[in-house]
């Protein structure tokens, strides 16, 4: 994941009842690719499998052996339903909630709840509604650490936001990659994008250090690269979003990066080839992440609705840069001083 920067913009698509007089039929919503358009919710699973079974009238039912399952059973079914017949939302990105809240945030949650006991924190900061900028550091040889903050933030927070995250043009050259970050809610980390969904009121996430985070090896763990130009700043500058950091600790432990073999990462055209303790040497068992501790703390937010005149400013931009790179950082030395052992419970 990186910051946004230059880049191309992918293509957008862009009741009162009167009284003695029947309403006119409401026209069917235009589709695009087969499918309704995300402002026009679907009915989940669940809302499905409720209005058949309760009438929605009446003293509630308990619930009888077996019950629990057929639910499921019924749910899954009408959840394979409508994604055989095309029935479902997906927005001007892709992005797709429903298979998101399916198939991809359980997936995550068992490796965030189970796997690396992940602790959240500071998750009121993040807005209830509304746009914001979430900033956050990277590491981890793979990019892990941006799928585990999109899932435990929807989970956590009080409002069950989805966070879109920006990432690297190589991220979306990369056939079954790109189509699984469109329908995560993913997009090119480049200025347009991130304004257009900031003034959509959208959650956005960005993880500046790029390629330079997620690739630097153990010995330099924790400790935070570069930050780019500070474009990332320049996109809330302009929609006067709030940017709140995020310090995420336990993911430089996941695959250790013993060493990067770059004439064999030239030769794959990869930023970097890394060398872990497992990997390459189990194989695909090498790419099973460690079960580190995990820590996610959300900061303060910084807020930037007074500098929506200074967004071309480059001193202003690399100030607030600075002040956001400064603020993970220092969470970071203080959540590492909670967790003293990378394995511990």
């Amino acid at each position: 994941m990186t910051g946004p920067g230059q880049g191309r913009d992918p293509q957008g698509v862009g009741r009162f009842d009167v009284p003695r007089r029947s309403p006119e039929p409401a026209p069917e919503p235009a589709r695009r690719n087969g499918h309704r358009p995300a402002a026009q919710a679907a009915p989940t699973p669940a809302d499905q499998v409720d209005a058949t079974t309760s009438g929605g009238t009446g003293p509630a039912v308990p619930d009888r052996p077996g019950d629990h399952w057929d639910r499921k059973v019924a749910n899954g079914l009408a959840f394979l339903r409508r994604r055989l017949s095309g029935d479902y939302e997906v927005d001007e990105f892709g992005f797709d909630p429903e298979l998101t809240d399916a198939v991809f945030h359980p997936l995550l949650r068992v490796l965030y709840r189970d796997w690396f006991r992940t602790e959240v924190s500071g998750v009121e900061h993040v807005p209830v509604d509304g746009p914001a900028l979430v900033v956050g550091n990277h590491s981890g040889t793979v990019a892990l650490d941006a799928l585990i903050l999109s899932a435990a933030l929807h989970d956590k927070h009080p409002a069950h936001r989805y966070l879109r995250l920006l990432g690297a043009d190589l991220v979306f050259r990369m056939p079954v990659v790109s189509e699984l970050a469109r329908k995560t809610g993913g997009t090119v980390a480049c200025n347009p994008d991130a304004e257009r969904l900031l003034g959509g009121g959208d959650l956005v996430g960005v993880f500046p250090e790029g390629f330079k985070g997620i690739g630097k090896l153990y010995a330099d763990r924790y400790k935070l690269q570069r930050f780019g130009r500070g474009g990332f700043v320049s996109a809330a500058l302009r929609t006067g979003t709030p940017i709140v950091p995020v310090a995420i600790v336990g993911g430089e432990e996941i695959y250790p990066m013993l060493a990067d073999i770059k004439p064999l990462a030239r030769l794959l055209k990869l930023p970097y080839f890394p060398v872990t303790p497992t990997f390459p040497w189990l194989g695909p068992l090498g790419m099973v992440p460690l079960p580190s501790k995990w820590l996610i703390e959300f900061c303060p937010p910084i807020p930037t609705a007074h500098l929506t005149d200074s967004a071309d400013d480059p001193l202003v931009v690399f100030n607030l840069a600075d002040q956001v790179r400064e603020t993970i950082q220092q969470t970071l030395h203080t959540l590492l001083e909670r967790r003293p052992d990378p394995f511990g419970p």
